[in-house]
């Protein structure tokens, strides 16, 4: 009898947390990664701990000091590294070498080209798909008997008012690459990042003095926050607020839009609904 199809991992908001740089073809940050399926990011990752979806492509080398967690049929181009223990999912293809400074659960058809190296146990099985062993993860770490109390969590742990150390999540269908940032639904970048590329979203909020060497277009809202520096044109269908401090290097092009009196902008602004300056109180 065939086992039922495994739930993918959903993540539907994109999260790039303070300090988050794209360092030569490497996205480095210091908290956990979690990529949602059918990702391709066209650079390595390196964080605290990763967790990658099933059917992602990553086209760079993937390291972290924690765990690794790389699900059913994703592909990775470089090498694969992790301080910790590494979990594989059945058909994962690593292009480069892996190295597991702990143990290694590895499954069914996986291909590593340049071999491995692991210090601990090696078991050949399937590991836990990456959904099922999150919901089980915080189902007995928070003592949640119901999945919909799990949901509920990470919806909280997502949410703009949480205060915990947020990881670092590409949502599901997310594309990275040096010319564009794309996802489909929110996108937030914290604050004294530095970014490539040109971001895609429904609606995009930057945080404190980040800078981003692209344009930004939404179809929601566009929030760019005090001492961010947008090398490029901000597009947004609907309203584009700019903070004090703010430097635009282009065009502002949206139905409203709302700016500091202290914000710059290089360009041209367009406002068909309106344009309202803000003054210091």
């Amino acid at each position: 009898m065939d086992e039922p199809p495994t739930p993918a991992l959903h993540l539907d908001r994109c999260l790039i947390p303070d300090r988050t740089e794209l360092q030569e073809h490497m996205l480095v940050t210091d908290r956990a990664i979690l990529v949602g399926d059918r990702s391709r990011i066209d650079y390595g990752l390196s964080g605290a701990e990763i967790v990658i979806a099933e059917f992602c492509r990553i086209n760079g080398t993937v390291t972290a000091t924690g765990d690794i967690r790389i699900d059913h049929w994703t592909e990775v181009a470089g090498n694969v590294t992790t301080g910790e223990d590494a979990y594989l999912g059945e058909g994962v293809k690593i292009a480069g070498r892996l190295s597991v400074a702990g143990d290694l659960d590895i499954g069914d058809n996986v291909q590593i080209a340049q071999g491995f190296e692991a210090r601990g146990w090696i078991q050949i099985r399937n590991p836990l798909p990456v959904f099922i062993y999150l919901m089980l993860y915080l189902m007995a770490v928070l003592r949640f008997e119901r999945e919909d109390e799990v949901e509920r969590f990470m919806a909280e742990v997502l949410g703009e008012e949480e205060q915990v150390e947020q990881p670092l999540v590409l949502p599901t269908g997310a594309v990275l690459d040096m010319e564009r940032l794309e996802v489909p639904g929110e996108m937030t970048i914290g604050s004294f990042c530095r970014l490539h590329g040109n971001v895609r979203a429904q609606s995009v909020e930057i945080g404190t003095a980040t800078t981003l060497f692209g344009s930004v277009r939404a179809s929601d809202r566009i929030a760019i926050g005090p001492g961010t520096v947008v090398h490029g044109t901000v597009a947004c269908d609907g309203t584009i607020a700019v903070a004090a401090g703010a430097r635009v290097l282009g065009d502002l092009d949206g139905r409203t839009i709302e700016i500091h009196e202290r914000a710059l902008v290089e360009g041209t602004m367009r406002a068909p609904g309106g344009l309202r300056i803000v003054r210091d109180a």
